[in-house]
């Protein structure tokens, strides 16, 4: 391994400039593989439906990376704005959420 696998990349913090901030975070999220959860979402199954285990297991390793691609956007984003969205279960909700509010405005604040 090399200095470079240990180094974070730094995530852009929210600073009210929605359409600046969302460039940086879908490039940042497309370098690590989430931005599928942002562009599709995770799609639950109806409680009547059989999945099979290769299913099941897809389903659980997009959980994954949405709970992650989460974790991420909670570090970019002030805690008032977080308290705004703690209603949203999903990246894509958080997300689009933060779109329709923020998009197109110079400042939030």
């Amino acid at each position: 391994m090399s200095f470079e696998d240990f180094i974070q990349p730094a995530i852009s913090c929210f600073d009210g400039h929605y359409d600046h901030w969302s460039m940086l975070m879908e490039n940042f999220l497309r370098s690590k593989e989430y931005w599928l959860v942002v562009s599709n979402g995770v799609q639950e199954p109806g409680a009547d439906m059989d999945l099979s285990e290769a299913k099941k297991t897809a389903l659980d390793s997009l959980r994954l990376k949405d709970l992650k691609a989460k974790n991420y956007l909670f570090q970019a984003i002030d805690r008032s704005i977080l308290e705004t969205i703690l209603c949203k279960d999903t990246f894509k909700q958080i997300w689009d959420s933060m779109k329709k509010k923020y998009q197109g405005t110079a400042k939030a604040k």
